[in-house]
């Protein structure tokens, strides 16, 4: 029975090897929940491009918005294990969704590889041009004196961008409302339509718009300011030093739960190393986003330190859906 046993793991174990061996000898598909144009949309573009090049493979990206990035996590949880389907998708369906949504369709933990954060966001509040307000404590007076009035759009349900813009409506009893946008290209379409006078999103998308006047960036929610808008401070340098006025998460990769282990660690390495080119690095800039390229296990604990962060976030807000 020993002999058999043993003579079974190295079967596996050579079947494992092979398949990582050849791998990948198709096509890879990744799968993005946010429509075309964004800035996650973008990066997944580039980010196809260089491990294309690398693992010698075209990697097509395959967008699948909507239910808060929750649609295209749950394709890729059923997805077969093989590597052959991994998912770049922002924080919303993999940090923000179990702690906003009692019934998400998918575990996370159970039903996801963690591969690698590939950056760290800091976001912009900003407002359309039409908003007669230039700091955010003329933007909260703004608000309070139009309580009940004022909309603010958000890249989803459940998104940083939401919860955010939530936490600063309900601390600062503002009584906003929510419009949920399945991206930011269309929220900022909105926001410079004036429709939405107010949204939470990143640089690289409105940066167009704040250059030529149809946004007016207020407040950097980050550590730091950015330097393509070197002027405009962070929250807490604008009087907002809460803890919740903080993004968690980023872009982030994963894989099925189950994919071989050494699959896994291919595609781990050469998107660490895509993270360090120079075409990922000049649309990090462009976005005011900071490349990580972390490991799978410095992922994992990202992931468990960020659960009392988003709690509490998710409290105080009063932004949870059901």
């Amino acid at each position: 029975m020993q002999i058999k046993a043993f003579i079974a793991v190295a079967a596996l174990a050579f079947a494992t090897v092979g398949f990582a061996q050849e791998y990948p000898s198709r096509p890879i598909t990744l799968v993005v929940p946010a429509p075309p144009a964004g800035a996650t949309d973008v990066l997944a573009r580039v980010l196809a491009e260089e491990m294309g090049k690398s693992l010698k493979q075209t990697i097509i990206v395959d967008n699948k918005p909507g239910a808060s990035g929750m649609l295209g996590a749950s394709a890729v949880a059923r997805a077969a294990p093989d590597g052959y389907t991994l998912f770049l998708s922002h924080a919303a369906p993999i940090y923000y969704a179990p702690y906003m949504f009692s019934k998400v369709p998918y575990d996370v933990r159970r039903d996801f590889a963690f591969i690698t954060e590939i950056c760290s966001a800091s976001l912009v509040l900003a407002v359309n041009k039409e908003v007669p307000v230039r700091t955010m404590k003329e933007f909260v007076a703004w608000a309070q004196m139009n309580k009940g009035k004022v909309a603010y759009g958000s890249y989803g349900v459940g998104s940083s961008s939401h919860l955010l813009n939530a936490h600063l409506s309900e601390s600062r009893h503002l009584d906003m409302t929510h419009v949920a946008y399945k991206g930011e290209a269309p929220m900022i379409q909105d926001m410079i339509g004036g429709q939405i006078p107010v949204a939470i999103g990143t640089l690289g998308t409105m940066a167009p718009h704040i250059a030529s006047g149809s946004l007016r960036p207020l407040a950097i929610i980050g550590e730091q300011r950015l330097s393509d808008v070197p002027n405009v401070p962070t929250m807490a340098e604008a009087g907002f030093p809460d803890e919740e006025f903080k993004p968690v998460g980023g872009v982030l990769l994963t894989a099925p739960a189950k994919t071989p282990p050494a699959v896994l660690a291919r595609i781990e390495k050469e998107a660490r190393a895509a993270v360090q080119t120079a075409a990922m690095k000049a649309r990090f800039q462009a976005f005011g986003l900071v490349g990580m390229g972390n490991t799978s296990a410095e992922f994992r604990r990202n992931f468990e330190a960020s659960g009392p962060v988003i709690q509490k976030l998710v409290q105080v807000s009063g932004a949870k859906v059901d």
